[in-house]
């Protein structure tokens, strides 16, 4: 497959893997203190590292809405390093938004001409040209701009790719009354309102040719337009003993087959062309930003509406929705209002002075943006968390802010590949292929034990036999390991010591 290259290119591959992992350390709880939603606030390369031994393949719909690029973004550097400048920043995160991503999972990304088909060709490469759905086109603005030099642009982009392409399939989009209208019940058949379809093929088909003749009479040699029913005469003969054939109020037309709406799906196939009509457009987003803050305070906003209808192609209530580009926090704020569990990462200080603020309001019922459509009321909460310190210092050491709950889960992963984030009372984390996996950090066992119980001895051995046991062969990470080899293969044991045989680096 072809590959983009670009300045620093192959610095860019290899920086993702070299990012160290970081302390998520809690600041505030806002509502439900029981609510799994977080706001983070850091630069999005470092937080999503920190949150891939919690959340490894567990995000449902991720959607991102990145600097354009618009000679912006970079305002120190020239064009052709400013690109560059751009595909290097945003690789090493969508390698890691790729690891978040559910095995059933999608990612939505909008972007607009500057950079959209370099993009393509990126994502193409992270995420598999195979699992490339879409281009969505949403129509932005209501009216043309006269001060345009060329073209007044009217619409974005919106990538749209599948963690697994071939087996994802989205939600469909609730039936409109417009689409319903066209149902009509002129025979009063009770099976209720129907629409005639048509029974031409344009494909050639073996028992499609014969000779129609009309209840009044009148002899139909073939389809209009075309050579070949696309249904056999004796299939014909079958609909129309079912009442399922429409001839006509006088019945001489050509045959029409009856689509009942009580028979069609409940919904429908979503399209690539979003008008402002259905999703919003950027006036509305500025609207909505202005009613919140009372000023302006971010050039491009997207609708509440536009968000809400990626989330409902994307995910169901309860899963869990992520943006690493929150800005004025939109999608944490819709995925809210619509029952999903959130994830937003913000770098700035408007992660604190507009984030928190808009979040808090839709806890407290907030009416704005898509809350009457959806009928948000008020409710939930989020925890609001800071990137700390690395996990290891400088020497290699563990970082003294780092907690059992935060290396448990960093163990987890490491010997699973599973995220999983607790709680823990005890030493045993789980098991995994018959394996029990034990953590000894922390004083996990008690300040009598040497070490705080961080080292594993027969004493130690025994209390966790006692307290957690497993049967069948155990991992044990501690500080260091009193017991022998022969005494750790009679008792199953294989002994790993912190941090050199931590990989979360």
């Amino acid at each position: 497959m072809p590959t983009l290259d670009w300045l620093n290119r192959a610095e860019a591959l290899t920086s993702s893997g070299k990012v160290p992992y970081r302390v998520l350390e809690p600041v505030s709880e806002h509502g439900d203190t029981n609510a799994n939603n977080l706001l983070i606030q850091g630069d999005n390369l470092d937080a999503l590292k920190a949150l891939l031994p919690f959340y490894r393949g567990r995000v449902k719909c991720i959607f991102i809405d990145p600097p354009y690029n618009t000679k912006s973004a970079f305002e120190h550097y020239d064009d052709n390093l400013e690109h560059s400048q751009w595909l290097s920043m945003m690789y090493p995160r969508l390698v890691l938004l790729r690891e978040l991503l559910a095995e059933h999972g999608s990612i939505w990304v909008t972007i607009d001409d500057n950079e959209c088909h370099y993009l393509k060709v990126l994502m193409d490469e992270v995420f598999g040209r195979s699992n490339f759905v879409t281009t969505v086109l949403w129509r932005k603005n209501y009216s043309p701009k006269s001060t345009a030099r060329h073209f007044s642009e009217d619409h974005d982009y919106v990538l749209v790719y599948a963690k697994n392409g071939p087996v994802w399939t989205p939600n469909l989009m609730p039936r409109t009354e417009k689409q319903d209208k066209a149902y009509r019940n002129p025979d009063k058949d009770s099976r209720g309102p129907w629409k005639p379809g048509d029974l031409s093929a344009r494909n050639y088909y073996s028992l499609g040719t014969y000779s129609i003749t009309t209840p009044s009479g009148r002899v139909v040699d073939g389809p209009p337009n075309a050579m070949y029913w696309r249904v056999s005469e004796e299939r014909l003969r079958q609909l129309n003993a079912d009442n399922r054939i429409w001839w006509g109020k006088d019945g001489s037309n050509v045959p029409a087959i009856k689509r009942f709406l009580s028979e069609v799906k409940q919904g429908v196939v979503p399209q690539t062309w979003w008008p402002y009509e259905e999703v919003g457009h950027t006036q509305e987003a500025k609207r909505e930003i202005v009613e919140l803050f009372g000023i302006d305070v971010f050039g491009t906003p997207k609708p509440e509406r536009l968000i809400q209808r990626i989330i409902h192609i994307a995910s169901q209530p309860g899963d869990l929705v992520l943006d690493s580009f929150l800005g004025s926090g939109t999608t944490a704020a819709v995925a809210h209002k619509m029952g999903r569990q959130w994830i937003g990462i913000e770098m700035g200080e408007q992660a604190v002075t507009h984030c928190i603020p808009r979040l808090q309001k839709v806890i407290e019922g907030e009416q704005g943006g898509i809350s009457q459509a959806v009928n948000w009321q008020d409710g939930g909460g989020f925890r609001f968390l800071r990137l700390g310190e690395p996990m290891f210092n400088a020497d290699g050491s563990i970082h003294p802010a780092v907690r059992f709950a935060t290396l448990a889960s960093f163990i987890w992963m490491q010997e699973t590949g599973l995220a999983k984030s607790g709680p823990w009372k005890v030493p045993k984390l789980g098991e995994h292929e018959g394996r029990g996996i034990y953590l000894l950090f922390n004083g996990i066992l008690g300040d009598k034990r040497p070490a705080s119980g961080n080292v594993l001895t027969n004493d130690v051995l025994a209390a966790i036999n006692n307290i957690c046991p497993h049967d069948g062969p155990k991992i044990i990470y501690g500080e260091a390991c009193r017991l022998g080899p022969a005494r750790l293969a009679s008792a199953g044991l294989t002994f790993k010591h912190i941090p050199y045989e931590v990989k979360a680096r």
